[in-house]
């Protein structure tokens, strides 16, 4: 008999960097309320890899983030996309200032809090922090066996294994793809290059209708939305925050937008000379490399 798979979903609200108004206080931290905010790119992608485990082994799907209050827009978004069963958001202002050890250490005391947790699943990185140490960070804490650059899994429920393929790009020589499995419970973070398949029709049917489900849940999101203080979860508040984060920044610099060197130039495809214009220059690129 199959066993239920309980899967918490680590995920961010990070800032929107395709609307190019990214907001800085003074000090170079970022000024969220001058910043519109969504669920980070890659928290997005973990959290469609967590459906993928609804859809095909009826996971019961808990997702996480530590952060303001407004960073239950991120739980909400993740909703929608994985029909989650329950939100978590640990916000306190003794988390504040937090580097990825001091945050591991917050959401390690949150995942405990939900009880048996098989598999957790986490972005490749956070756009606004580029480190990728959370995972990690997460795994070693909660002593669980960490797999990273995932791009497709599998579970055996029955005997308590994840399969997982790894993509592994190593600068200047071919990509390794690495198959490998490992016991649960396990923390996996998913590679951008990530894409779920839903190979029979009962699968597709049934992504269908727990897509439409999520739907309406997330019109009442808070109805499955739990807030956690430091208090609460138990946290020793020298291990979090600020005073938790060995990290010291010493400088925060923007990057200068690069002056575009592309043109653009509408071609008349009635006009021959025109096209062969177009040709000739299509040539003369090919030739150059």
């Amino acid at each position: 008999m199959q066993s239920t798979i309980n899967v918490a979903v680590m995920v961010k609200l990070e800032p929107d960097l395709s609307e190019g108004n990214v907001s800085y206080n003074p000090d170079g931290t970022l000024n969220r309320s001058q910043t519109r905010s969504i669920l980070g790119p890659h928290s997005a992608i973990a959290t469609r890899a967590s459906f993928y485990s609804k859809v095909l082994y009826d996971a019961n799907i808990k997702v996480c983030t530590m952060g303001p209050p407004m960073a239950d827009i991120a739980l909400r978004q993740a909703l929608e996309i994985c029909n989650a069963d329950e939100l978590h958001l640990y916000s306190d202002r003794a988390f504040a200032g937090a580097d990825t050890l001091a945050t591991a250490e917050t959401i390690k005391a949150g995942i405990r809090k939900m009880g048996s947790i098989d598999l957790v699943i986490g972005g490749h990185r956070a756009v606004d922090g580029e480190t990728g140490q959370t995972g990690p960070q997460v795994a070693w804490k909660l002593g669980f066996n960490f797999l990273g650059n995932v791009i497709d899994y599998s579970i055996d429920s029955a005997n308590r294994i994840i399969h997982a393929e790894r993509l592994i790009e190593i600068q200047g020589l071919y990509n390794i793809l690495e198959e490998v499995e490992c016991p649960l419970p396990a923390l996996i973070t998913i590679d951008p290059s990530y894409r779920e398949r839903y190979n029979t029709v009962s699968q597709r049917l049934k992504y269908i209708k727990l897509q439409k489900e999520a739907m309406k849940k997330a019109e009442n999101y808070k109805q499955y939305l739990k807030v956690w203080s430091a208090k609460e979860l138990g946290v020793d508040t020298r291990s979090v925050g600020l005073p938790g984060s060995p990290t010291i920044v010493y400088k925060v610099e923007k990057v200068p937008r690069a002056k575009a060197s592309r043109q653009t130039r509408i071609i008349d495809v009635s006009k021959d000379s025109e096209l062969k214009e177009l040709g000739m220059r299509l040539l003369e690129i090919l030739n150059s490399k």
